[in-house]
């Protein structure tokens, strides 16, 4: 577990760039991109003459609110903790594909491949460690940042509300901060096992290919999909073109992007379809998909991808 630990602790010092800058960066670029809209708009406001001042309607609204309205604006507080995720998703998915891709094949490219083999490390222990990397350590930085920053989204809006004579503390209690946490991390795990076959995918593209391991990772899915469509154009079999770009093309290369599964899972429609407002983000409904048998045969398929991997990496030789 030692061993383990400090594989781990060697892939977050190699590309810490990715797993932590990034999310940092990104976090900072969004609470920047906020202030600037709230800016805009008071300059705006007050070129329209639009006062929302201590006298003017915004705080006679909230105030004029029952319990139901304040249900509501509870639930935006909310989002505007869970909008800081956004980018942060976007930037994780990129992160994640990337650095799969050359997990395994910057090890053979630059030959230190022959330095760690020479320890006494398993190639499986190796594979595992940048698995958990990619769909443990990276996820957790991220959540951890966007919760910060989720935290620093809600008191900038708390702060320009006080400016319009708003009870800031009135609406805060409002808001679910422990809940988002909650719902944030306890995503995780659902994660881990929604990106396994991508994770697998990749990573044995990455042990495999000599040369360019994107072009192999994206072009062998596409291009089977578009074969698989040309066929059913044609009428020569009656193959399910629709079935494979969603169940095999889209897992293989998006499942790393945290919140796809909500929009591939095939029976995620029927298992949230029910579920509106703020009840859709607990993760008791994100939980759901954890009854498809879409993901437990992705995570399958994914196991057999990594031990493919730990083979590739044990035979393969470039020289």
């Amino acid at each position: 577990m030692k061993t383990f630990y400090w594989l781990v602790k060697r892939e977050f010092w190699e590309h810490r760039g990715g797993f932590f800058w990034a999310p940092v960066i990104t976090g900072g670029i969004f609470l920047l991109l906020n202030i600037m809209g709230i800016i805009t708009a008071e300059v705006l406001g007050a070129r329209q003459g639009i006062s929302f001042g201590a006298s003017g309607g915004l705080r006679k609204v909230i105030e004029g609110m029952d319990a139901g309205d304040m249900s509501k604006v509870g639930f935006a507080l909310d989002i505007a903790m869970y909008s800081a995720m956004g980018l942060l998703i976007v930037v994780l998915g990129f992160v994640v594909f990337f650095y799969c891709l050359g997990a395994l094949y910057d090890d053979r490219r630059d030959r230190s491949i022959l330095f760690w083999k020479s320890l006494p490390i398993s190639d499986a222990s190796t594979v595992l460690s940048k698995v958990v990397s990619a769909t443990v350590v990276a996820p957790i930085v991220a959540v951890i940042v966007g919760i910060i920053v989720g935290m620093l989204q809600l008191l900038i809006v708390a702060i320009t509300l006080s400016f319009h004579g708003v009870n800031v503390w009135q609406l805060l209690v409002l808001a679910h901060p422990f809940k988002v946490m909650f719902n944030l991390i306890g995503y995780i795990p659902l994660y881990v096992l929604w990106a396994a076959p991508a994770v697998g995918w990749l990573l044995i593209c990455s042990a495999w290919a000599r040369s360019k391991p994107f072009l192999w990772a994206v072009a062998l899915p596409v291009g089977a999909g578009l074969l698989v469509s040309w066929f059913g154009i044609m009428g020569l079999f009656n193959l399910p073109a629709t079935w494979f770009w969603k169940n095999i093309v889209q897992r293989a290369l998006f499942s790393v992007f945290p919140g796809s599964g909500s929009i591939f899972s095939a029976d995620s429609d029927n298992m949230v379809s029910h579920v509106t407002g703020s009840d859709a983000l607990d993760l008791v409904n994100t939980w759901h998909m954890a009854a498809s048998p879409n993901l437990w045969i992705g995570v399958v398929i994914g196991a057999a991808l990594l031990a493919g991997a730990t083979w590739f990496r044990r035979w393969r030789d470039d020289s």
